[in-house]
């Protein structure tokens, strides 16, 4: 049942859930009461971070879920983060911080991908976590990530290896064992990375760009400037019924427009500024030519205006006036104090212009994730607008054109090629400086190679693939070669014995086939009634067919090691060097070994420089075993 749950999550959207860990499931009747006492004090205590925060399509929010099934009655919520993944992880910044400020409090996440924290940490994972048996086992507890392991206590350890325990079960284990079940340092590091730089990170995912907008527009912003996700959101998915209202622009005429600062998220921004647009010319709206330098605030405001008119289009004129602030009653005395007590105002005179800002952006920030989420019935942003410009005196904003900050550069939108791959260094956590990587190309020891290709080369391999040797500088890889040798014979037999009848009829038909007199003399004349004399063993046959290639181009492309040559053999062999031809046994003792590591990584480092940097072969490989070669500066051109 839970899995099914799970996997019916809405797509690009974060599932989440928070458990009383002292709530006891037999006093049910005030289960509903103590979960919303923490709703309430979480998003008070949250707010400072929470109101001020642009989200994507959706914000978090908390709603009591009672008791279904196995799944004990909980708070939690789900968000849809659209093209926006900071979202997603902002809200795991999230929960962590809420069970780092509640202890008595597990939390629990996953999207339509299921475990993300596990697929972020997928590298450090142990063998026996898979898709299959990972549910139920990831939480969030004293702000610490928390795995449930498969040996958990006395006669479970089969069942929950093979099968995910359920919330009952895991969270009875956290309630009793939660230090035992903290993720290893290299899992908790991988996730942490990723929430890294919260609650200050928030600022630099914003962008500040002046944008030319009908007054109208301008005060909604400014009592919600979450409303430019919702104007942005409805311009880029707009389609030809939405754009039939913006031939006439009834709530937002353009001759009303001021300069005016708008607050973006970076990808709010992007999709704005992206999207090429023409308006209707029936519309009325007009755009200087492109060298006039504000022709991108005319543009941005434009867009943005299409997005606030399709809005306000999608609703009655009478709707928005049953809905109004909820600034009254005690949810909203109790929530007021609690911001109040938590520095929210942060020392700002009570009924003083940046308070009341404040006030109306808690006041907006209550009404969706407090109220929105108790009640059927949800204001649009539409409605939220037209109930602004009601309740808003439209002539103090003409003003501000004077005295705007300045605006954001966007030269984040263009990325240079050196810039993508220093991103991809500090992703992979490799990036170094130059003469730290020039230092250890110069030092880098290419037995590492070998001795990895030839672990990978000993694992054996099941139907879910093979199985990669990681990290051979930290764990010595041991190569038997005699087993390995071993090993190689009873796969293929060396004796005439062993070799079935098609084995025979070959060699018979290479007998055949032979033209060689010389070889046939030679074979007739060893045929001897032994094991090896018969048909002969393997081991003939592969001498025979390297003395045939050593003068071959195939042959001659490998190299092979150094032969000691003693006094007078120089001679004697150029003298034999014709009659080698004739005589394979000779050719056969005479030739050298190849020196199989030296062809190895020379085979390796020659396919390494065709890739050109690019992803290959041997890249993927090496790097899938931890082995990560230097950049290759022997061939690049020069300028």
């Amino acid at each position: 049942m839970e899995k099914e749950l799970r996997l019916a999550t809405v797509e690009d959207a974060v599932q989440y859930q928070l458990f009383l860990l002292t709530l006891k499931q037999e006093a049910s009747e005030h289960h509903q009461e103590i979960l919303q006492s923490y709703i309430e004090k979480i998003l008070s205590h949250f707010a400072p971070i929470l109101v001020s925060y642009i989200w994507q399509n959706q914000p978090f929010n908390l709603k009591y879920k009672p008791t279904k099934d196995d799944i004990p009655a909980h708070i939690g919520g789900l968000t849809k983060f659209g093209d926006n993944i900071e979202d997603e992880w902002f809200i795991v910044y999230l929960l962590r911080e809420i069970t780092k400020e509640f202890p008595e409090l597990a939390a629990r996440v996953d999207d339509n991908d299921g475990e993300f924290l596990l697929i972020e940490a997928a590298e450090y994972l142990p063998k026996w976590l898979n898709p299959e048996n990972s549910i139920n086992r990831v939480f969030w507890h004293h702000g610490e990530m928390c795995i449930i392991p498969r040996t958990d206590f006395p006669g479970k350890e089969t069942l929950l290896a093979i099968t995910s325990p359920t919330i009952l079960q895991a969270l009875k284990l956290l309630s009793t064992h939660s230090g035992d079940f903290v993720a290893a340092k290299s899992i908790r590091t991988a996730v942490y990375k990723r929430i890294s730089g919260y609650p200050e990170k928030i600022q630099t995912c914003l962008h500040q760009a002046h944008c030319y907008l009908p007054v109208g527009a301008a005060a909604a912003l400014k009592q919600h400037p979450g409303l430019v996700a919702a104007a942005v959101q409805a311009f880029y998915l707009r389609d030809p019924v939405d754009l039939k209202a913006c031939r006439v622009f009834k709530v937002f005429p353009p001759e009303t427009r001021i300069m005016t600062s708008v607050t973006f998220t970076k990808c709010l921004y992007a999709q704005l500024v992206q999207q090429s647009f023409v308006p209707d010319r029936r519309s009325g709206y007009s755009l200087p030519p492109r060298s006039h330098p504000d022709y991108k605030a005319y543009e941005l405001g434009m867009k943005l205006t299409h997005g606030f008119e399709i809005l306000c289009s999608k609703c009655s004129s009478a709707s928005h006036n049953s809905n109004k602030y909820a600034s009254s009653g005690p949810l909203w005395d109790n929530f007021l104090d609690s911001l109040k007590k938590n520095n929210y105002f942060k020392g700002e005179l009570e009924g003083s212009a940046q308070y009341l800002n404040k006030l109306h952006m808690a006041e907006n920030y209550f009404q969706q994730t407090v109220i929105n989420p108790q009640s059927s019935v949800v204001r649009s942003p539409g409605e939220e607008i037209l109930s602004i410009l009601k309740a808003t005196n439209l002539e103090d904003f003409g003003k501000e054109a004077c005295s705007l900050p300045p605006e954001d550069d966007d030269d984040w939108l263009e990325i240079t090629p050196d810039a993508l791959e220093q991103i991809l260094k500090e992703a992979r956590g490799t990036s170094a400086s130059a003469s730290t990587s020039n230092e250890e190309a110069q030092n880098y020891d290419l037995t590492e190679v070998t001795q990895s290709m030839k672990a990978f080369m000993s694992k054996v391999s099941t139907h879910e693939g093979a199985e990669v040797p990681w990290a051979p500088s930290e764990a010595p890889v041991s190569f038997d070669v005699d087993a390995f040798t071993d090993a190689l014979h009873k796969i293929l037999g060396t004796t005439s014995e062993e070799l079935d009848s098609d084995d025979l009829e070959e060699e018979e038909e290479f007998e055949f086939l032979d033209s060689d007199e010389d070889l046939k003399t030679d074979n007739q004349g060893e045929e001897t009634p032994s094991q090896d004399g018969t048909v002969g063993s393997l081991k003939s046959y592969m001498d025979e067919m390297d003395s045939e290639l050593a003068s071959t181009n195939i042959g001659k492309s490998f190299t092979t090691h150094p032969r000691m040559v003693e006094p007078g053999e120089g001679c004697s062999s150029q003298n034999t060097d014709s009659d080698s031809k004739d005589d394979f046994g000779a050719g056969a003792a005479d030739l050298t070994p190849v020196d199989i590591d030296l062809n190895l990584v020379a085979n390796l480092l020659e396919s390494y420089s065709a890739q050109a940097g690019l992803a290959g072969p041997v890249s993927n490989i090496l790097q899938s075993m931890g082995v990560h070669l230097p950049e290759n500066t022997d061939h690049k051109p020069h300028k």
